[in-house]
């Protein structure tokens, strides 16, 4: 299929585009960087912000670059004096009804409202400030947010409702009021919110932000009376250098080790061990479904908790096909108070269990159930997002380009390729797969069978199958949480029809990407750098010996020391939960 071009001109540069093209992006092509605040490259363009503006030849108009598709034979110009005093003009009345606290927001030096003034030299306020006084929202112990930092730029909710599906958030008033909040100016606890954090990853001010825990963090590793241990997810490992200047996907799971040791933590873990464990126990409650009819096809993995949270809100009918395996960050938590609290010979009330985590859902997690508590006590203490832990670093004084490469405790720090690869959309079902072949045949995939490509990438939805002696297994993977009805109204119609499930394995990711995007990752992410954050996953997996779940050695030494077996009954008793019916409105 041939696709139409057109040919323009932009500040005297000629450029051949496909049809359709916006301004904006026909402009990056040729590296020219028009200013803009509203359009964020997942998301449609709304042309609220007005900085894009552009001079078109033989026109008196500004069109918005954004949202106007190059035409056969413009001629552009995105930059003169004249353009550069609109924007500045337009920078100062947004200005005007934002308030002047830049050194206390929690986005002080990643904010694009801040950059832009800076960049068009705004040094004192031109226009008298409008700023309301509206008290923050931290109900949901997730994410904060703060309504006087609103620009009104529409990406919150534009994320919200039309990425994720969720409908908390909308757009309230008018005019120079007009703010985002939930539908009714509810609390945001009592909304349909999940916490997955897409709002505040997308929100370019502080207008959302994670709901910041490090002071606690701190103060925990002074108490000499608790003993810190701390976890790292998977996809921290191949994000947190984006805070310190290295490329998107560089694995620095070395100097994370490192960093976290200095940081005062007494031990170190790493929650790719408790990925290659929930593997085990989720693909073997598969087998038990798929191979000995013991339970609802299709089996739908657990492990996301904002995707957890829009389940039993939304889906509750699923609730007998949803994977009771809690997640790896749960299952490490406890753990940590049971098995290695044992082996020390510490008591594990003085355990204070820290997990850095790509996600502002994890946060929610912790109180999700009283089986958060299966050990006894809060399985994990305090759940800190990659932002957070980039700020600790930096706090800290540690030069994080020089630490050499460190290790996690070995006796829950031992990982395989297929934990680690549960950092991306897709490695759930991948490492899944890997473990349930081996469970049925009792040999393991061989050679390039190992790497499932129908299940990767970055495709809302993707299908796959996999031969297991004779029998097609049918899996589907789904990301962003509004690919996700799609998927189960698929899956729903054949139930109600009376025909067989279109699928008997399914994964799903709240974020986009999986847990790479997740929203407490570092800010301004693109699907191209969730590709090299993915990339840098795989890569880790491909380079790996081991990279079977069931092969890691410390994973048989916990099953033999102390839970027995898979889906045993203190396995059930510790590492599982269970899932109730909610509304979407909470009061």
């Amino acid at each position: 299929m041939i696709i139409p071009t057109v040919h323009a001109t932009i500040n005297g540069m000629k450029v051949e585009v496909p049809a359709g093209t916006s301004i904006l992006d026909a402009a990056r092509r040729v590296q020219i960087n028009i200013p803009t605040l509203c359009k964020h490259r997942d998301l449609l363009p709304t042309a609220a912000c007005g900085l894009c503006i552009v001079k078109v030849g033989g026109s008196r108009k500004l069109p918005r670059a954004c949202a106007t598709a190059l035409e056969e034979g413009m001629d552009i110009t995105t930059h003169d004096a004249d353009l550069t005093e609109v924007r500045r003009t337009t920078i100062e009345l947004i200005l005007s009804n934002h308030p002047n606290a830049c050194l206390t927001c929690g986005r002080n030096g990643s904010c694009e409202l801040q950059t832009l003034a800076g960049e068009f030299g705004i040094r004192q306020d031109c226009i008298p400030r409008y700023v309301r006084d509206l008290p923050q929202d931290c109900t949901t112990g997730s994410i904060v947010m703060d309504f006087t930092k609103c620009i009104k730029c529409g990406r919150c909710v534009q994320v919200c409702q039309e990425m994720q599906n969720v409908w908390a958030l909308s757009f309230l008033e008018r005019g120079i009021n007009t703010r985002m909040a939930p539908a009714g100016d509810i609390q945001l606890n009592e909304s349909p919110c999940v916490r997955c954090g897409q709002c505040s990853a997308h929100c370019p001010t502080g207008a959302i932000i994670e709901n910041d825990e490090t002071g606690a963090v701190w103060e925990a590793l002074q108490d000499p009376g608790k003993h810190c241990t701390v976890q790292v997810a998977p996809s921290v490992r191949v994000a947190l250098g984006e805070a310190f200047g290295y490329p998107p996907g560089t694995d620095l799971t070395g100097k994370i080790y490192t960093a976290l040791r200095r940081l005062g933590f007494k031990a170190v873990f790493d929650t790719t061990f408790s990925a290659d464990l929930t593997i085990v126990e989720e693909a073997s409650e598969f087998v038990q479904r798929f191979a000995h009819g013991k339970g609802e096809i299709p089996l739908i993995t657990s492990c996301c908790p904002a995707w957890v949270d829009y389940m039993e809100k939304r889906f509750s009918d699923f609730i007998p096909n949803f994977s009771t395996a809690k997640s790896p960050q749960q299952m490490l938590g406890v753990l940590a108070k049971t098995y290695f609290a044992e082996k020390a010979g510490l008591d594990p009330a003085t355990i204070y269990q820290v997990s850095i985590m790509p996600c502002t859902a994890k946060k929610w997690e912790l109180e999700r159930t009283d089986e958060m508590r299966a050990s006894g006590h809060p399985d994990v203490d305090i759940a800190l997002t990659t932002r957070e832990l980039a700020r600790m670093i930096k706090q800290s004084g540690v030069a994080f380009d020089d630490l050499p490469d460190g290790k996690a405790d070995s006796i829950l720090g031992t990982y395989s390729g297929a934990g680690l690869i549960f950092g991306s959309t897709g490695g759930v079902m991948e490492a899944a797969l890997r473990t349930a072949f081996f469970q049925v045949t009792g040999k393991n995939l061989e050679k390039e069978a190992i790497n499932i490509r129908p299940i990767r990438g970055l495709a809302g939805i993707r299908e796959g199958t996999l031969d297991i002696e004779g029998t097609e297994v049918r899996v589907a993977v789904a990301h962003g949480l509004g690919n996700v009805e799609k998927l189960l109204l698929k899956v729903r119609r054949a139930r109600e029809n009376g025909d067989p499930p279109p699928y008997h394995f399914i994964e799903v990711m709240a974020c986009p990407g999986g847990c790479i995007g997740g929203g407490g990752q570092p800010y301004g992410v693109t699907d191209e750098i969730r590709l090299q954050r993915i990339k840098g996953l795989f890569d880790g997996d491909q380079s790996m010996e081991l990279r079977f779940s069931h092969e890691n050695p410390e994973i048989k030494q916990v099953y033999s020391d102390f839970l027995d077996k898979p889906l045993s009954e203190k396995a059930h008793r510790l590492l599982h939960a269970h899932y109730v019916s909610r509304p979407a409105y909470q009061r």
